[in-house]
C-alpha cells in the first residue's frame, strides 16, 4: 500500500516533468525522491514514468493515475484543514439546546451572531425544558444548553446569558392597559394567569417572590408551562400575567405589555450551561461569543 509521501513526490514530478524543480518543491534531494516513486511503481507493479537523461515523460499508466493520486492529496489536505479548523473552534457541530422562551428574542439573535462569526460550524439545535437539558449534558447528548437557573450540579458551569425585565401582560380592554406603567400592588386582586410549580418551576418562584415580598395576593385562575399558552389565556381575557419582555415579539392580538416598576430590579434570567470537564473549542469560542453580545 502507498503512503503520501509516495503520492505526493510521484504528483510533484508529474506536474514538473523534471526531477530538480520536483526535489526543489518539496524541499528534498533528488535520489530520495526518485527512491520514493520507484516504491509506489514497485507496489502497484507498473511503470509511471518514462525517464530518460534529459526529460521526463508520463506513461498511460502515469496519466491515468495523476488526477486520483491529486484528489487523494486534496481530500487529505482538506481533512487536516478541517481538524485544524476544528481544533481552533472556527468549524465543526455545536450542539445546543434552548428553552422555547429563549426562541422569541435571544437565540435568534445569537444564531445570527454565531453564524456570521463561525460560518464553518454546525449548529444543531434542540427545543427542551430546562431540566431536560440539564439531563442532556450530563449524559453527553449535547454540549451547551441555554437554560433557567439556579444550575447547581457540581459537574455543570453556567454564565448568565441574559437578564430581561418582566412587564405585565394584559387584555387589551383591561381598565389597567390605560396606565403607563404598573406596580405590583396594582395586581392585587386581580385575576392571574401563573406558572406551574414543577414544569416551570424558575418563573413560578420569580413571580411568586415577587409578589410574596410586595404583599400582593392575585387570583390564580389558571396554571400553565408554555409563555405562548398563557398569551392566548390572557388574550381570551380569562386573567392577566406576568412574562419575560421577550414575550412581546409573540405580537398576540388583543394582548398589550406593560412595564413594571420594581422596588429593585429582578429580571428573568437565561444562563449558558455545560460541563465542566469539557474539551471542545467550539464551547470556548460560544462562551467568548456570547459575553460580546448586547443584551438587547
Amino acid at each position: 500500500m502507498f503512503d503520501f509521501s509516495q503520492l505526493r513526490c510521484f504528483a510533484a514530478v508529474a506536474e514538473e516533468l523534471h526531477f530538480g524543480r520536483a526535489a526543489a518543491r518539496l524541499n528534498m534531494t533528488q535520489p530520495p525522491l526518485s527512491r520514493q516513486i520507484q516504491v509506489l511503481e514497485r507496489i502497484h507493479d507498473v511503470q509511471l514514468l518514462e525517464r530518460t537523461s534529459r526529460s521526463v515523460r508520463l506513461t498511460a499508466a502515469g496519466r491515468s493515475f495523476l488526477p486520483e493520486a491529486q484528489r487523494i492529496l486534496r481530500l487529505a489536505e482538506t481533512a487536516m484543514l478541517g481538524n485544524g479548523q476544528v481544533a481552533a473552534g472556527r468549524a465543526g457541530v455545536l450542539k445546543l439546546g434552548f428553552t422555547a422562551a429563549s426562541a422569541y428574542d435571544f437565540l435568534p439573535r445569537l444564531v445570527t451572531v454565531l453564524r456570521r462569526a463561525l460560518p464553518d460550524v454546525t449548529l444543531a439545535l434542540r427545543e427542551m425544558v430546562s431540566q431536560d437539558q440539564l439531563e442532556a449534558l450530563l449524559a453527553g447528548r449535547d454540549g451547551a444548553a441555554l437554560v433557567r437557573p439556579p444550575v447547581t450540579h457540581p459537574d455543570l458551569i453556567a454564565v448568565r446569558a441574559l437578564a430581561e425585565p418582566l412587564v405585565a401582560a394584559l387584555p387589551a380592554g383591561h381598565p389597567l392597559a390605560a396606565r403607563v406603567q404598573l406596580t405590583l400592588a396594582d395586581l392585587g386582586g386581580e385575576p392571574m394567569i401563573a406558572y406551574a410549580p414543577n414544569e416551570a418551576r424558575y418563573f413560578n418562584d420569580l413571580i411568586q417572590g415577587l409578589l410574596a415580598e410586595a404583599a400582593v395576593e392575585p387570583r390564580i385562575v389558571q396554571r400553565l408551562t408554555q409563555i405562548h399558552a398563557i398569551l392566548a389565556l390572557v388574550r381570551a381575557e380569562l386573567g392577566i400575567a406576568l412574562v419575560p419582555a421577550a414575550a412581546e415579539r409573540l405580537r398576540f392580538e388583543g394582548v398589550v405589555f406593560r412595564p413594571l416598576l420594581l422596588p429593585a430590579p429582578r429580571p428573568a434570567e437565561l444562563v449558558l450551561a455545560w460541563r465542566r470537564d469539557a474539551d471542545e473549542p467550539l464551547l470556548s469560542r460560544l462562551v467568548a461569543i456570547l459575553t460580546e453580545m448586547p443584551s438587547a
